[in-house]
């Protein structure tokens, strides 16, 4: 790939996160909550082996937000009409969010839990 190609690609994926971030309110809380979580790693000291868990933990929620971002705006983009179907897909990809976000409540509760002796 050549690297204008390369380079336009990824203004496009950054221009897509600032789109999440600015424009989506629960992208807004994921992010405040990744800052709290890596001060509260920090004050704690986690292992290596824990901040990568940590790390993937956190961009899995991230990412899990903008797909549902993506799914809205597609499915926005092709009515704007009540449909059951859409509802569906935007519940579904809701639903994604919610399920890494409890996953990483869990994962939370298994890296925090032995350092805070819980």
């Amino acid at each position: 790939m050549e690297m204008g190609r390369l380079r336009r690609s990824f203004s496009c994926a950054i221009a897509g996160l600032i789109y999440c971030i600015k424009s989506e309110k629960n992208m807004k809380i994921h992010i405040l909550a990744t800052i709290l979580v890596v001060i509260a790693a920090l004050a704690v000291g986690l292992t290596p082996v824990e901040w990568g868990l940590l790390i993937l933990t956190v961009f899995m929620v991230l990412v899990a937000e903008a797909v549902n971002t993506a799914v809205e705006k597609t499915v926005d983009l092709v009515t704007t009409e009540y449909h059951p179907i859409a509802k569906l897909a935007k519940n579904a990809a809701a639903g994604a969010v919610l399920l890494a976000a409890i996953g990483s409540l869990a994962m939370a509760a298994v890296i925090f839990g032995p350092h805070l002796h819980l």
